[in-house]
C-alpha cells in the first residue's frame, strides 16, 4: 500500500480563532469545511496541509493526524493483523471517504482514510 498524504489535526475550541490564525500566521487557505473539521492548505502547495476540529462527527476522538492511503482495506486489514487496537471501525462516511481509526504503540489515536 502507498501513503498519499499525511495531515496532522488539532484539536480546537474554536475553529473561526484557529482558522484566522492559521490563515494569518501561516498564509494557508480552507479547503474544506464541513462546520466540525477545517482543513487549511498552503494555496502554492497544496499537499501542504493541516486540520483543525472541535470533535469527529462519527467517531468517539479526534485524531493525531490523518494518513490517506491507496488502499484503506489493505490497512485496515494489517492493523487487525497485527493486533493493534480499532478505535473506529473501518467506515464508509457520507463525506466520500473510507476511513478507520487505530491507535499506535504510543497511545496516538490516527485517522487512516481512502477516497472512493
Amino acid at each position: 500500500m502507498t501513503v498519499n498524504r499525511v495531515v496532522p489535526n488539532l484539536k480546537s475550541k474554536s475553529l473561526e480563532e484557529a482558522k484566522a490564525f492559521y490563515m494569518h500566521v501561516l498564509g494557508l487557505q480552507v479547503v474544506m469545511d464541513h462546520g466540525w473539521i477545517v482543513t487549511l492548505a498552503d494555496p502554492e502547495r497544496p499537499g501542504v496541509q493541516l486540520s483543525i476540529m472541535t470533535h469527529d462527527a462519527t467517531a468517539p476522538v479526534v485524531p493525531v493526524a490523518s494518513i490517506e492511503v491507496d488502499d484503506v482495506t489493505a490497512s485496515y486489514q494489517a492493523a487487525r493483523a497485527a493486533g493493534a487496537e480499532i478505535v473506529h471501525e473501518l467506515t464508509e462516511e457520507p463525506w466520500g471517504v473510507c476511513r478507520f481509526f487505530v491507535r499506535d504503540p504510543d497511545g496516538h489515536v490516527i485517522n487512516i482514510l481512502g477516497h472512493r
